[in-house]
């Protein structure tokens, strides 16, 4: 048995099968909705490999009464396309085109020019998919034209239910009773970093090497892993890491990124670094944010083993970039008065209709005008407290021209 057969086999048909994109094939998802209701836009999916969107291309076609065409842009030229457009004409293309473009983003420029000509009159419905972002590798005016989707990582319990359904699967087909424990499921789906299609390949490999019960070390037999690891580890790894970085430690926070990724906690990895971004870093060096973002997209478009590059960049910039905590305490304080039931009025000025006494900045010099802002019983509070560094001095010392700064806290 061939490690993707599995996967393939147990492709869902429908969108109840689907596991994770809640917000695209749910209940309320907003992709379902469309397509149950009938439409069938030109759309481009966007999203990590293993994620479901080849499986919603097939199960959109299967509804649509389309004569449906799956081409591979990292094989197919200009020519396929025109060949399947070729179709338009005869019985076959009666019902319309719908064209799977996978991997867009290997057509060139030109090509993706000649594509938008079919877009245009109508000859060829085009769902495109593409792991990178649309907005760099897909032409404009094809963008324009259609509705963008992105679809994410899966995560682990989402992913460990098409685990449980292999798994029976395997044992049907090689007539066994093999059993495997909820969290053997889920470390699998782990290890996966989201990827349902390498979790079922990584799960069907260790089930031939199992006895009767799929274990841990049957999986670590295929998955490099350092040490133990459960829940407890996985937090506390997660915490040294932003402890690391935090202490302006590079060494360690690298580290800290290795061992998680070895642990197959890519998709972990990316979600602390980038609240580590505005939590430790924030407006010190606010273009952190941005860049551990890039480096987190990027990590799980390229996947292991490559993904450790971009994140020890990410750990490295982080660890090495001046500090600051002070927008996390101000949203902090904020919310604790939200919570409190403090500031439900609005200052009259700032509500529409009319904004009746609103004083617009941009009429008075230097854009600026004193005037009331927060709600009568907060109007004196101050939340936010200027970092010492530089990035944030400079914010001071322009508040201070301005005339703007508030009263420092007693």
């Amino acid at each position: 048995m061939k490690n993707t057969q599995t996967a393939d086999i147990l492709r869902p048909k429908t969108f109840d099968d689907i596991v994770g994109q809640p917000h695209l094939f749910g209940e309320r998802g907003v992709l379902r909705r469309m397509i149950e209701g009938g439409r069938i836009p030109n759309m481009i999916f966007y999203g990590p490999p293993g994620v479901g969107k080849t499986t919603a291309a097939e199960i959109i076609a299967a509804n649509s009464g389309m004569s449906f065409h799956r081409l591979n842009a990292t094989t197919a030229s200009l020519a396929d396309v025109k060949e399947v457009i070729s179709q338009t004409g005869n019985l076959f293309g009666s019902g319309g085109i719908l064209l799977y473009l996978d991997e867009i983003q290997y057509f060139n420029r030109k090509q993706q020019q000649s594509l938008l000509e079919y877009i245009e009159d109508g000859r060829v419905t085009l769902i495109a998919s593409t792991t990178e972002n649309p907005h760099f590798y897909v032409y404009n005016a094809i963008i324009s034209r259609s509705s963008l989707f992105e679809f994410k990582p899966v995560s682990a319990p989402e992913c460990a239910r098409a685990l449980a359904r292999a798994l029976r699967h395997l044992n049907t087909e090689a007539g066994t009773e093999k059993t495997a424990e909820p969290a053997v499921l889920e470390y699998v789906a782990r290890c996966a970093g989201g990827d349902v299609r390498r979790a079922i390949n990584l799960l069907e490999n260790a089930f031939f090497v199992a006895e009767d019960t799929v274990t841990r070390e049957d999986v670590d037999s295929f998955h490099v892993r350092v040490g133990n690891f459960d829940d407890d580890t996985h937090y506390d790894l997660l915490s040294c890491l932003q402890k690391s970085i935090r202490g302006s430690d590079p060494d360690a926070a690298v580290f800290y990124v290795a061992k998680l990724l070895e642990l197959g906690e890519l998709i972990s990895v990316c979600r602390r670094l980038q609240v580590i971004a505005s939590e430790d870093v924030g407006l010190a060096y606010p273009l952190a944010a941005a860049v551990t973002r890039a480096c987190c997209e990027s990590a799980k478009e390229l996947g292991m083993p490559e993904a450790r590059l971009p994140l020890a960049n990410a750990a490295i910039l982080l660890a090495t970039s001046p500090k600051s905590n002070s927008a996390h305490d101000a949203v902090n304080a904020a919310t604790e008065d939200v919570r409190k039931g403090l500031g439900t009025a609005v200052p009259p000025h700032l509500q529409s209709p009319l904004f009746k006494g609103y004083k617009y900045p941009h009429d008075y010099p230097n854009h600026y005008v004193r005037q009331q802002y927060l709600p009568d019983d907060l109007k004196d509070r101050r939340y936010y407290a200027y970092g010492p560094n530089k990035n944030e001095a400079a914010a001071r010392a322009y508040a201070e021209a301005i005339g703007s700064l508030k009263q420092e806290k007693k």
